[in-house]
């Protein structure tokens, strides 16, 4: 049997650098909210079999969306990290073999595009580690010295800018997680997980479109590709 396709959307921080009572997946962005944009590219993906949704323990947003939502996901309540919500999401998936393929996406990139997704899975599922989407760095790079000014710029070629979704091994990741936070690690993403057990994950290339919400001005962003693209990652 062939493995399946699962998702893991963490979705239980605070938001604090968008400012407001409101976290930043809850934020009302082209008439839904920015997680419903979110889970409508994963749940209306053919080869993804179901997912998980890691919420805080206070979480008062959720039961707020459309039941014809919530109802496809599973949810469990996340941690203080990252890491800690992404692996409780993993454990969620109770129908999940080791073998499985898990892609997590962050709940505040709700402009992911059906096309990146599946190229994201055409190239990762004959892999033997996995892989994420990401973009080469366009900028120049200055590194700074500690006290506001430049120390020297940094050579931008090879350099990638990580997005999600990112695809790994159901046990794998797992494995990974559990092992990092139980040598008191939190890493930033589930590559730098991987990453720890000297495996080097793929790097597929995606979208500077597919942003991550942070500041109040890339809600504007995404409403304005959303509606370039009339909506249709949904």
């Amino acid at each position: 049997m062939a493995p399946l396709n699962w998702f893991v959307v963490p979705a239980a921080g605070a938001s604090r650098r968008l400012g407001g009572p409101v976290p930043k997946q809850y934020q009302q962005l082209a008439g839904r909210c920015v997680i419903e944009h979110t889970l409508g590219v994963l749940l209306s993906h053919a080869a993804l079999a179901g997912g998980a949704v890691a919420l805080a323990a206070d979480d008062k947003h959720w039961p707020t969306l459309p039941a014809a939502l919530r109802h496809r996901v599973t949810t469990t309540i996340g941690g203080r990290e990252r890491c800690h919500s992404v692996l409780a999401g993993l454990r969620a998936l109770s129908s999940a073999a080791p073998e499985d393929w898990v892609l997590v996406h962050d709940a505040a990139r709700p402009c992911l595009c059906q096309a990146d997704l599946t190229r994201l899975l055409e190239t990762c599922s004959g892999d033997a580690v996995g892989g994420l989407l990401a973009v080469p760095v366009a900028d120049t790079l200055k590194l700074e010295d500690g006290l506001g000014r430049i120390a020297k710029t940094v050579p931008r070629e090879r350099l990638w800018r990580a997005q999600t979704p990112q695809m790994f091994r159901h046990g794998l990741l797992m494995s990974a997680l559990e092992q990092a936070i139980g040598d008191g690690e939190t890493p930033g993403d589930e590559a730098a997980a991987i990453e720890r057990l000297g495996l080097r994950p793929l790097l597929v290339e995606g979208s500077t479109l597919n942003i991550k919400i942070t500041h109040p001005a890339d809600l504007a962003f995404a409403a304005d590709v959303l509606a370039s693209k009339g909506d249709r990652a949904q």
